[in-house]
């Protein structure tokens, strides 16, 4: 039975479970991206996501914690210096899996597991698409109106004003050409 089993365990021992894991978060910190099997990929996120939070506070302890982890001087550099100023501000999530399908030779399922703030394809797909809105409603209280209720009650209530706006602008006469003969001018009425 895997009565409080938590973690996945992977078929290793502790020390070898440990030293897998260590490798496997270095490589994904130098290469942004990762190929490997679903159940690896799990338990490599709840192992690397805590460092790069860690990484946030670039301290001498907080270095020496990553190193810890990872054993490589130039990812725990490459930590520090790319991807900690990269996820600043997001609040969690740093990885993100996608799924590949089976293996050929054992039919394990295989998936790729990257750093979100570091696939370009992605990030010019969601720049390029529409920008989601929320439906509002159209006043939080009764007696407040919105503003374009605001604007056509104004012209509903200065109609003169919007007439003598367009009967000032001055309507545009057609361009004549030179060879063509001017018309007769009509009399004016008044003279």
């Amino acid at each position: 039975m895997r009565h409080s089993r938590t973690i996945n365990h992977l078929g290793r021992t502790s020390s070898h479970r440990k030293a897998m894991l260590s490798n496997m978060a270095a490589s994904l910190i130098l290469h942004k991206r990762i190929t490997t099997t679903t159940a690896k990929a799990k338990a490599l996120r709840t192992y690397v996501e805590p460092l790069i939070t860690k990484a946030k506070e670039d301290s001498t302890h907080s270095r020496r914690v990553a190193f810890g982890y990872l054993k490589d001087k130039s990812a725990v550099s490459e930590l520090f210096r790319e991807v900690s100023p990269k996820v600043g501000d997001r609040p969690g999530g740093y990885t993100r899996i996608l799924k590949t399908g089976n293996r050929i030779g054992d039919n394990a399922e295989m998936c790729l597991l990257e750093l979100v703030d570091f696939n370009e394809a992605m990030l010019s797909h969601a720049e390029t698409g529409k920008a989601k809105t929320t439906r509002r409603r159209r006043s939080s209280k009764k007696g407040e109106a919105t503003a374009a209720e605001k604007t056509t009650e104004a012209k509903a209530e200065n109609p003169v004003k919007e007439v003598k706006a367009q009967s000032e602008e001055k309507p545009v006469e057609p361009l004549k050409n030179e060879d063509e003969t001017p018309a007769a001018e009509e009399p004016e009425e008044g003279k």
